[in-house]
């Protein structure tokens, strides 16, 4: 095990150390495959955190209620593939037949095993496409309790939203008694200090509260039609699949808060 996990990292070393040519190629064979299995995803909910919890944990028990939840409503299921809150989130969407339960996963130095309770299952190289295809075909990112990988994956999404390079997407934190100190400190000394405005800070919700977070998402996919209409992109089969959503699911026609 210690072998494979040094061959591994090894590999990794000289495909970004070396400046091998031949490394583009993996790194599109990479996007190629998402784009290709999840281009024409309707919507979809990604869900961030641990993969060390296990079952008993109250975050894994809260991520697969809400999955859940969110499944039995339509919505396809995201998640890194992996077991802990991933498996939760992965395995609340299983259940459901009309809905996808998605898990991209990746290889690493030390062991991540794919979850059991996934309908699509893709595995990539390199963290930075990985990234990209777990929030490019998504309308809201739930973040439960993680480490360093589950805050990138946070801070990533929230710097993609106050760049404009995603628009109308909402992020939740959920886990108020974990999340709050860095909250906290988001408001206290990154907004308070001018270094993020207050549309900035805005952008995430911080709750426990399972039934706001689903009617927040729910009532975000209208805004998600207009901005999709107001880009040009009204007759995509994307958009198609959002207007079909909407109107099947009777959702208040609210803008989302």
């Amino acid at each position: 095990m210690r072998k494979n996990r040094d061959d591994l990292a090894k590999k990794y070393i000289k495909e970004i150390k070396s400046a091998d040519v031949w490394s583009v190629f993996k790194i599109i064979a990479d996007f190629v495959k998402g784009f290709d299995e999840l281009g024409e995803l309707g919507p979809t909910v990604t869900m961030f955190g641990s993969s060390k919890v296990d079952s008993s944990s109250e975050y894994y028990k809260k991520a697969q209620e809400l999955s859940s939840i969110l499944a039995q409503r339509g919505f396809n299921i995201m998640t890194g593939g992996g077991p802990g809150v991933m498996e939760a989130a992965n395995r609340g969407a299983f259940e459901y037949k009309n809905v996808e339960s998605i898990g991209l996963n990746i290889d690493l130095p030390f062991e991540q095993i794919p979850n059991k309770f996934t309908t699509t299952e893709l595995s990539f190289d390199y963290f930075f496409s990985r990234k990209v295809m777990l929030v490019k075909y998504s309308i809201a990112y739930v973040i439960f309790p993680g480490g360093y990988g589950t805050l990138d994956e946070l801070f990533e999404a929230l710097t993609l939203i106050q760049t404009k390079k995603i628009t109308g997407v909402k992020v939740f934190m959920i886990g108020v008694s974990y999340y709050k100190p860095l909250f906290k400190f988001i408001e206290n000394k990154l907004y308070k200090n001018g270094m993020i405005t207050q549309e900035d800070f805005e952008q995430i919700r911080l709750t426990d509260d399972l039934e706001q977070v689903v009617e927040e998402i729910e009532a975000s996919v209208l805004n998600q039609i207009k901005i999709l209409q107001e880009c040009g992109l009204g007759d995509t089969q994307y958009s198609k699949s959002l207007i079909e959503f909407f109107k099947d699911k009777n959702i208040d026609n609210k803008e989302a808060r």
